[in-house]
């Protein structure tokens, strides 16, 4: 999961290469200095991207909790909709 989110945050331009042939990650200038620094196992694993969409809500809103609540409201209001793409079954983390 953070993998895919270094991935995302590389842009749209390097994510859509990757997805089409994962051994362009080697053409990928961070994958290219990570590989001559030899000490940066983590490189592409970026977590904080994973909260990106939670953490701009909360900024606008400056309720914390808002946006899970917004989720929760924008997948009840769009059953039976074409536009909603099936995301499996929720899962509370904690």
């Amino acid at each position: 999961m953070d993998f895919r989110a270094g991935v995302i945050a590389q842009g749209r331009e390097w994510y859509e290469r990757i997805a089409a042939g994962p051994d362009s990650l080697a053409a990928l200038p961070l994958v290219i200095r990570g590989a001559e620094e030899q000490d940066r196992p983590e490189l592409l694993f970026y977590e904080d991207v994973n909260y990106a969409a939670d953490d701009a809500f909360e900024r606008i809103t400056g309720d914390a909790d808002a946006f899970e609540a917004a989720w929760r409201n924008c997948r009840q209001n769009a059953v039976g909709s074409r536009a909603v793409v099936d995301m499996g079954e929720d899962f509370d983390f904690s």
